[in-house]
């Protein structure tokens, strides 16, 4: 019963252990395909950002190829140009940034009717100081703005000069950081290097030597960042960082969030997307309910069998001898009770038998207690063979036994005597021991309505002795005119 009963609580605990396990495995696979899904829309978004800017540096790289071949950019080149760069992408403003050495400042002012300037303190327009190069803008076009910048000198502007040098020595277009458009808005530079055309560019040097002017592109922040949101839900917060700086989108770090890198000519920016419909917790905690609570009922289920099995057993126990199994001295009280009282009523008559081993101190004496013991649960099982199912067998104590036969005359219990006497004088002890006899007594009960269970098994007892007095391994019925009570023989 205790096996069976840790074995009932190890399964309501894998069960309950077990729900809440494949709840956490389904919660863990939805995140997982969340986290999937959401990283592909960052990807995803990321990819046509970049399509779209890449489209337009590759288009600047283009007209920085026709400008070179060309030699030299008029207005009405520069316009056609501009348009179409405006046009197929996502630039905002088109340029052309002029190598100007110094000697030849004046003379460019006067053919460009401009005057170029640069920053001075405070961010102030001034006029260009002497320095041995100018970089002007020679000629600028915004998709939207009016405003007029040109002949500013971007060499002395730190927010677009080490670009400028940067495309210039690798002779690749260069990104800028985020600033404040010369044209209006805010957003990014992006210069591609214009070169003297049939002039080696192999080294450093031979570029710098080389260079004629910059073709230029503006891209506004937010125009980039339209591309990428178009790419994803529109629920989906989305940002986009340089570094830890958020230039478009919530500000601070979004937590839980999917990143993709974008790459604009040479500057890598980040993309977050953050989809707000994270996955449902409902399913998961309906398995693990669901799971604890068949466990729970298990439990119940369990505790309430083991309660009931247990007073079960310990009726057993007030019930039934511990060595052999047959029941005791109280139950054999109470099953000769309900006979006698059966008998009363049906006016039947049954019988008593009481036994008792012959010299069964002689057993223990010589093999010990536990042979005797054995040999005690062997006539038990004898005992088992040659009773009926209504029948009572009970063991009163030490080598006494007792049988209840219900609806028997005297005659059948006499028989019934004879059966069990010759059935232990005929069994074969296992292991060491002689074979023993019993000295059996019978008493009736049922035809006297006044006989109670102690004159009854007083008379089965009286009867037995009187079988032991004649000699023993014999059965005797009790007769009143007979019998007078002789002092008991010795096992």
């Amino acid at each position: 019963m205790r096996l069976r009963f840790w074995i009932g609580l190890a399964a309501v605990a894998v069960i309950a252990v077990g729900s809440v396990a494949v709840a956490l495995a389904v919660h863990a696979d939805d995140n997982a395909d969340f986290h999937t899904m959401q990283q592909g829309e960052a990807t995803r978004a990321a990819h046509q950002a970049e399509a779209v800017a890449g489209l337009s540096v590759a288009e600047l790289s283009n007209a920085a190829a026709f400008f070179q071949v060309d030699g030299s950019v008029s207005r009405h080149e520069f316009d056609v140009v501009a348009r179409s760069l405006l046009d197929k992408g996502s630039l905002t403003t088109a340029a052309f940034v002029q190598r100007v050495p110094a000697a030849a400042r004046l003379r460019f002012e006067r053919s460009h009717g401009m005057e170029i300037v640069e920053r001075g303190p405070g961010g102030r327009l001034v006029r260009a100081a002497d320095a041995p190069v100018y970089l002007p803008l020679t000629y600028a076009v915004a998709d939207q703005s009016t405003q007029r910048v040109l002949g500013f000198n971007l060499a002395t502007d730190p927010r677009r000069a080490p670009y400028l040098h940067r495309a210039r020595d690798t002779g690749e277009p260069a990104a800028t950081g985020v600033v404040s458009l010369l044209l209006g808005g805010l957003g990014i530079n992006v210069f591609g290097p214009v070169y003297r055309d049939g002039v080696p560019l192999a080294t450093v040097a031979q570029r710098r030597a080389a260079l004629v002017g910059f073709s230029g592109g503006s891209f506004k922040v937010a125009a980039l960042a339209a591309a990428a949101i178009g790419a994803v839900s529109e629920a989906n917060a989305v940002q986009l960082r340089v570094g830890k700086r958020s230039v478009v989108g919530p500000k601070g770090e979004l937590e839980d969030a999917a990143r993709a890198p974008l790459q604009i000519a040479d500057r890598t920016w980040l993309l977050v997307v953050r989809d707000p419909k994270r996955p449902d917790v409902s399913l998961p905690l309906l398995l693990a309910g669901v799971g604890i609570s068949v466990a729970a009922l298990l439990g119940a289920l369990i505790l309430v069998w083991s309660r009931d099995e247990r007073m079960q057993e310990l009726q057993r126990e007030a019930s039934q001898d511990p060595l052999t199994g047959l029941k005791n001295r109280r139950r054999f009280n109470e099953d000769l009770e309900l006979a006698m009282a059966r008998a009363r009523r049906e006016r039947t008559t049954g019988a008593v038998l009481m036994l008792d081993l012959d010299y069964f101190k002689q057993v223990n004496d010589t093999y010990g207690h536990p042979a005797g013991d054995r040999l005690i649960k062997e006539v038990a099982d004898v005992l088992r063979g040659r009773g009926r199912s209504s029948d009572t067998l009970a063991r009163l104590g030490g080598d006494e036994f007792a049988v209840v036969l219900p609806r028997c005359t005297a005659g059948e219990a006499h028989l019934a005597a004879e059966g069990i006497a010759k059935a232990i004088r005929e069994h074969r002890p296992q292991g060491d021991g002689d074979s023993v006899t019993a000295s059996v007594g019978v008493a009736m009960f049922g035809d006297h309505a006044r006989s109670s269970i102690a004159s009854v098994v007083s008379e089965a007892d009286s009867a037995m002795y009187a079988a032991k007095d004649s000699g023993r391994d014999a059965v005797r019925v009790f007769d009143p005119l007979a019998i007078h009570g002789d002092a008991p023989a010795e096992n």
